[in-house]
């Protein structure tokens, strides 16, 4: 089942809704009322969500609206995992030793703080008064669909709820001259998420699915996200020993090779490039720095 917020052209409420192809199921239509995607999240049974994917109803053409971030206002930071593929984490380090050069026996956590998260088709802030070092990371994101404090690697999987799109735009200088990441990773508008929120039954365990990035149609990033130096399991699991996951959460899980400051010479991220962040059965996330 693939889930949407979305708005109606030429309308600011924002709906959910169900994707089925190039159509969407408004939900409201259909008998389900819930404030927002997290709202969903949190009060929607395994019955309810059974009854939203058999729902029919009327439906809209995708063309008649915009589809906002799955989750446009999440409740919490956004939290992070840094260096979680091999491959990547060689490349960063190439960049800088002294920011990127650490072991990896255990997971690299950090939050992004999130006020907004703009939706595919949206622009990327470029933020030139702060950086000349505009990057992205493609990552698949897990969202937690119940609370999990002390979880077992084993019991991981139920807490899932599903997965979408994030793309972990960073500038790397500020990332770097701070020496943790947290500003670099946190100016406005860098979160974009989407293009749908796709609920764990659609794909295997854990997700294999290719991950791939595209920047003005040159591909950049290619790999799976069944590569994970740590995996989902070990994520949550190692998280919630410390603190409560609330259903909502969103877990960025790690970025594969393939960025720009792993690039010698490359140029950074510059007004009208055009990042698009895919996801095998999720879908593309489309924005244009500006």
């Amino acid at each position: 089942m693939k889930l949407i917020t979305f708005t109606r052209n030429g309308c600011a409420e924002e709906e959910l809704g169900l994707l089925r192809g190039e159509r969407v199921l408004p939900l409201r239509a259909c008998g389900f009322s819930y404030a927002d995607m997290t709202d969903l999240i949190c009060r929607s049974t395994p019955s309810d969500r059974a009854a939203m994917a058999a729902a029919e109803g009327e439906t809209i053409s995708l063309v008649e609206v915009k589809l906002l971030s799955p989750i446009p206002h999440p409740a919490q930071d956004v939290l992070c995992l840094g260096l979680n593929y091999a491959a990547h984490a060689k490349e960063a380090s190439g960049f800088s030793s002294d920011a990127f050069g650490v072991e990896l026996a255990a997971p690299i956590f950090f939050s992004k703080r999130v006020n907004y998260s703009q939706g595919t088709g949206d622009p990327i802030p470029a933020h030139r008064d702060l950086t000349q070092q505009l990057d992205y990371e493609n990552e698949l994101a897990v969202v937690i669909g119940r609370d999990a404090w002390q979880v077992s690697e084993e019991d991981a999987q139920d807490y899932v709820f599903g997965y979408t799109v994030l793309n972990d735009v960073s500038a790397r200088e500020v990332q770097t001259r701070h020496k943790q990441w947290h500003f670099g990773k946190s100016l406005e508008g860098f979160c974009p998420m989407g293009p749908c929120l796709v609920t764990k039954d659609e794909f295997s365990w854990p997700p294999a699915q290719r991950i791939y990035t595209t920047l003005n149609g040159k591909l950049m990033q290619d790999s799976r996200t069944d590569h994970l130096i740590h995996s989902i399991s070990e994520i949550i699991s190692v998280l919630s020993q410390g603190f409560v996951l609330r259903a909502g959460s969103i877990i960025a899980t790690g970025t594969p090779k393939g960025v720009l400051m792993g690039i010698p010479g490359a140029e950074f991220l510059k007004s009208g490039d055009v990042v698009t962040c895919g996801i095998e059965g999720i879908g593309e996330l489309v924005n244009t720095v500006e």
